[in-house]
């Protein structure tokens, strides 16, 4: 089988950092995400893996412990709203519908940039259902008014707020409360110590410091974006690393995700669940 050679900006390649942290974590005797779909596609491109960084075991773990909480939380929705609208923005070569599997009467929706679209049509086995890419930059403004607000709608982003201008993100968080009549917002965020700090660390390699020059956004108190919109309203967050199962990891993955916490690396781990209503309601 030809293996896909991948032509992608430093930043849009950090989505195979992620895609090879879930395939190393499916290879670990007690997976976390258990993502047997990312190392499938790990098989299909041609790249030096060693290039992402993402090869320590709590490099992995963090990760796939950010994934996982943003999946309970989808899972959770849909539990509670059967036939749903899935906004997954930014999805890069996250598996994450492959993950949820889920029903027919769920609408979801992949968006990012065209080339990332194609890349995954190549890549990734279609889910079935009522499942649709669509090639786009989120934070362009006509691409929501393709999108039916005929039911509860979730809206998923990971790894996307840091490299987001704040006003980018509001006017992104601002277009899905009005456009849907009521749902939720999923997604990570870094503090904004975090953000400033990044470039000047010793320890990150060229790579990573090339990376760090797009992030532009980070987010301390998560009720202060309740002002945003009338009808928004946080409901939880959740630093990574404190999650109780983390004691069940395997020592080596524990002890970097403690000593990463320590030493700034909590930060890096938080993950925000907002409720909304637009104002017609």
């Amino acid at each position: 089988m030809d293996r896909e050679k991948i032509e992608l900006t430093p930043v849009q390649k950090t989505m195979l950092a992620t895609l090879y942290a879930r395939a190393l974590d499916s290879r670990a005797p007690h997976s976390i995400l258990g993502d047997r779909t990312a190392d499938e596609a790990v098989g299909r491109i041609d790249y030096d893996w060693r290039k992402t960084g993402t090869q320590a075991p709590w490099d992995a773990a963090m990760l796939a412990l950010r994934a996982r909480q943003l999946d309970r939380w989808t899972a959770e929705f849909l539990a509670a709203y059967p036939q749903a609208t899935v906004l997954h923005l930014a999805c890069g070569l996250d598996t994450r519908v492959h993950r949820q599997v889920p029903s027919s009467s769920v609408r979801w929706l992949d968006v990012d940039y065209p080339e990332v679209i194609d890349l995954r049509r190549r890549l990734l086995p279609h889910p079935g259902g009522d499942y649709r890419m669509l090639g786009t930059s989120v934070t362009d403004e006509g691409w929501l008014e393709e999108i039916p607000a005929d039911r509860p709608t979730v809206a998923v982003f990971e790894g996307l707020t840091m490299y987001l201008h704040e006003e980018e993100g509001r006017r992104l968080i601002e277009r899905i409360c009005e456009r849907f009549t009521d749902g939720q917002l999923l997604f990570d965020c870094f503090s904004t110590r975090l953000v400033r700090w990044s470039r000047r660390f010793w320890w990150m390699g060229g790579r990573l410091r090339e990376v760090a020059r797009s992030w532009h956004w980070g987010i301390d108190d998560p009720r202060a974006l309740e002002g945003w919109h009338a009808g928004l309203e946080y409901v939880d967050d959740l630093y990574v690393v404190d999650q109780p199962d983390v004691d069940k990891l395997p020592t080596a993955a524990r002890l970097g995700l403690r000593l990463g916490a320590r030493f700034g690396g909590r930060d890096s781990g938080r993950v925000l669940r907002y409720r909304f209503q637009s104002r017609a309601d």
